[in-house]
């Protein structure tokens, strides 16, 4: 059993990266979700509302942050020396940094709606669900939804689209860590596990939504599939569930698709 995909994604809800590696952080791999649009109101917004934000390529290298939408293209500092804005993520009001206009243009002109770019500061801690975190009041997530780490299994997904009429590829579920060589669904027993030098503990299934109907190369909802399906026999207290949310007992180390997964308990 092993890793067999990571990725990232940079800017919350625009497309993601498939990486050979990635360093492991407290909030999540290494530049995953840091960067996020909001809208007048400093709410974040994603695919729920705006399902072409999937269209929009990104691209992050330890300078710059770039994205590309129908020929053009924007590159960026991964920091801006502008104003700071407090926004809105479900329950946490924090402090991040906004783009200035033109970038700000350029991002509301590729996803149809006015919106802006704001970046997560490093001294600012946003945390983990104390009733699901390994250290409450200092387990710290990006702008992802709630958790640091998503993680899917290949065996799954197969398992699901065994059930469906059209199968669906696994970026409908935009995890951060893929899993091959394991049963359906035997990502639910697991408690730790280890990848490389560090420290896996799964603390919640991920309850999905409506993304998952997302077709991501064309930015289109497709219909009720695949959560129509899921909900049939993953559905726990009226959600639907697919993956695990993880957390990193230790940060620093490295993943690499390969790396062989032990179940730790």
């Amino acid at each position: 059993m092993h890793i067999s995909a990571i990725n990232i994604y940079p800017i919350k809800s625009l497309g993601g990266i498939a990486l050979a590696e990635s360093i492991v952080e407290n909030r999540g791999l290494r530049f995953d979700r840091r960067w996020m649009l909001v809208d007048g109101e400093n709410r974040f917004i994603t695919q729920r509302q705006f399902p072409q934000m999937a269209r929009v390529s990104v691209e992050v290298t330890a300078e710059t942050l770039a994205a590309k939408h129908k020929g053009s293209s924007i590159r960026i500092d991964l920091y801006p020396k502008s104003r700071k804005a407090f926004v809105r993520i479900w329950d946490s009001h924090l402090e991040a940094f906004e783009y200035g206009d033109d970038v700000n243009h350029w991002f509301s002109e590729a996803i149809g709606a006015k919106c802006r770019l704001v970046v997560m500061q490093k001294d600012v801690s946003r945390r983990v669900d104390s009733r699901y975190a390994l250290r409450p009041g200092e387990d710290e997530v990006s702008f992802a939804d709630g958790y640091p780490y998503l993680l899917a299994n290949e065996a799954s997904l197969a398992d699901l689209n065994s059930r469906l009429k059209t199968p669906v590829p696994m970026n409908r579920f935009r995890p951060n860590l893929v899993v091959s060589g394991a049963e359906p669904f035997a990502e639910d027993t697991w408690k730790i596990i280890r990848i490389g030098e560090t420290f896996f503990h799964l603390v919640k299934p991920c309850a999905r939504c409506v993304i998952t109907t997302v077709e991501q190369t064309l930015g289109k909802f497709s219909g009720k599939e695949p959560l129509k399906t899921l909900a049939a026999y993953r559905n726990v207290g009226g959600k639907v569930m697919f993956g695990q949310n993880l957390i990193a007992e230790n940060s620093g180390g490295v993943v690499r698709i390969g790396d062989v997964i032990e179940i730790v308990s």
